[in-house]
């Protein structure tokens, strides 16, 4: 067992209270709307045989980097997924354009999710670690809607959740929400995985099919460059807000795991 045990709750615990307490997770536009619940946390090793595999072409691509590649004496991968309130997920049930609250969501929510990504670095590092934040870093890329580091797999492996049709990531607190993580030289016990398939926690419901506007999602799951075409109609429309989260809403995953038959 690690000698960290006790470190990574009293981060959480620092973490819980930043998200309900910081400014920046609260829109003043619409009444001081909040937009992210405390979070699930999660850890990986970073010697995980996972990382590897997110070089293949079919998974990631070979651009990503795994967590020694991004810190030389990497040990662990932190985690996180941020699920978006319930005003937030409510008003984007609606068919067509995204809701304002939704947008919101997530153009501010991921500029909050940029300080919950330094507020984890900082913890880490007054704890005694060295930590980098992939998101946060001068390498980070995305290339051909592929990116060098991938939260969803990060978080996929760490064990927070498994992957849907549509492509997101269905946690037990469903996939509505933004996921940050950490590499870090600190060493903490992993997480147990509780699932081995890649869609293990998705039904193949298609109620995600119905939702998507572009109709980027089949029984196959999605098409990036549709969705991509799609989000950047909402910019033009919404700038400088954008986003879409119909598939994320108004579903049996929106803010739980859905029961397996």
């Amino acid at each position: 067992m690690s000698a960290n045990r006790l470190l990574l709750p009293a981060i959480e615990q620092q973490l819980d209270d930043f998200v309900l307490n910081s400014p920046e997770n609260f829109v003043a536009d619409l009444g001081m709307m909040r937009i992210f619940e405390p979070p699930l946390v999660a850890v990986a090793s970073a010697q995980d045989l996972f990382w590897e595999r997110l070089k293949q072409p079919e998974v990631v691509g070979p651009q990503h980097l795994s967590p020694t590649e991004w810190l030389s004496g990497a040990r662990s991968v932190i985690s996180c997924f941020l699920p978006f309130t319930e005003p937030v997920r409510l008003a984007n049930r609606t068919q067509g354009w995204p809701a304002t609250e939704w947008l919101y969501g997530r153009y501010e929510g991921e500029a909050f999710n940029q300080s919950v990504r330094r507020f984890l670095v900082d913890a880490v590092q007054k704890a005694g670690g060295r930590a980098v934040a992939p998101a946060l870093d001068e390498r980070f890329a995305v290339v051909n809607l592929r990116s060098n580091w991938s939260e969803r797999h990060a978080a996929f492996i760490a064990g927070l959740g498994t992957f849907s049709l549509s492509r997101s990531l269905i946690t037990s607190r469903g996939c509505a929400g933004r996921l940050a993580s950490l590499v870090t030289d600190l060493d903490f016990d992993p997480t147990p995985r509780p699932y081995t398939g890649v869609e293990e926690y998705c039904t193949h419901c298609g109620a995600c099919i119905l939702r998507c506007p572009p109709q980027a999602i089949d029984k196959n799951g999605k098409d990036n460059a549709v969705c991509s075409n799609f989000l950047q109609e909402t910019l033009l429309r919404f700038k400088p807000r954008y986003g879409c989260g119909k598939c994320q809403t108004g579903v049996p995953c929106e803010a739980r795991r859905p029961r397996i038959p």
